[in-house]
């Protein structure tokens, strides 16, 4: 896992993905006061980030043209935020399910953005073997679909920012009850406030459409290529639900809904 807090020298693997004006970090991301990054309390309540893309801004724009040119030359590597000025990646606070379609794309890097939030989509990038999101320092979750990325074997995250993570153990936002019946959804305008997503579809376990028999929201930490990882699951189905693996070694071992949770002691304390 990657530790931030021990001071130590890396060689620079990811090149030109860092700003092209070193210490203006200001300049293409936002500050993050979700929890105490340095000691955050067990006990305290924390949110989902409730921003919401702005589909009209430049970078955006900029974002998907990239996506559709990486899709169609079949690129291997793919690093989307070295090609936008530093405005234009304060803009990208997640990433369009247009990224469903770079099935070739072995790595992708998204050193130092502005992201809040990974589209489950993610899910459909089957070739990918290492992902790089790396000082993302307001991303604190996944979504379970990362796990349908068999090859997925390196990462490199941030850990310190994650819900749940081994440091300092914070806490987990407080998921909402499950609904057996979601007639009156709006499964494409969502509030990321209750739901941590803006839309849905997919079950994040078995696929099927997820507005078919109710919708059922759970955490789980799993190791995910490098790194243990907190995973939301949207499953259509209590079932779904029980198919679920056990946690991670020293993480909640089941999965659970968030919010005053009792979690295994911080390799802090």
């Amino acid at each position: 896992m990657t530790d931030e807090g021990e001071p130590r020298l890396y060689v620079n693997r990811w090149g030109d993905t860092s700003d092209p004006a070193p210490g203006q970090r200001g300049s293409y991301t936002d500050v993050c006061s979700c929890f105490d990054q340095s000691r955050p309390h067990p006990r305290a309540r924390v949110g989902f980030h409730t921003e919401r893309q702005d589909t009209s801004a430049p970078g955006w724009q900029h974002l998907l043209e990239l996506i559709d040119e990486a899709a169609a030359d079949g690129r291997e590597e793919f690093r989307p935020l070295t090609e936008l000025s530093p405005e234009e990646r304060r803009q990208i606070i997640t990433l369009p399910a247009s990224i469903a379609r770079l099935t070739a794309v072995k790595h992708l890097v998204l050193y130092g953005s502005n992201l809040v939030r990974i589209p489950p989509e993610i899910g459909a990038m089957t070739s990918l073997e290492e992902f790089t999101p790396y000082t993302s320092y307001r991303l604190h979750w996944f979504p379970y679909e990362i796990t349908r990325c068999r090859k997925l074997t390196r990462s490199t995250v941030s850990t310190r920012v994650l819900f749940g993570n081994y440091k300092m153990r914070p806490p987990f936002p407080q998921l909402q009850p499950s609904a057996d019946s979601v007639r009156d959804f709006d499964w494409g305008n969502l509030d990321p406030r209750r739901w941590g997503a803006t839309a849905m579809h997919g079950c994040s376990v078995c696929d099927r459409p997820i507005g078919q028999s109710g919708l059922h929201q759970v955490w789980i930490s799993l190791r995910v290529a490098t790194d243990v990882l907190p995973l939301l699951v949207s499953a259509c189905s209590s079932a779904c639900v029980a198919t679920l693996p056990g946690g991670a070694r020293d993480y909640i071992p089941t999965p659970h809904k968030g919010g005053r949770v009792d979690q295994p002691a911080s390799d802090w304390d």
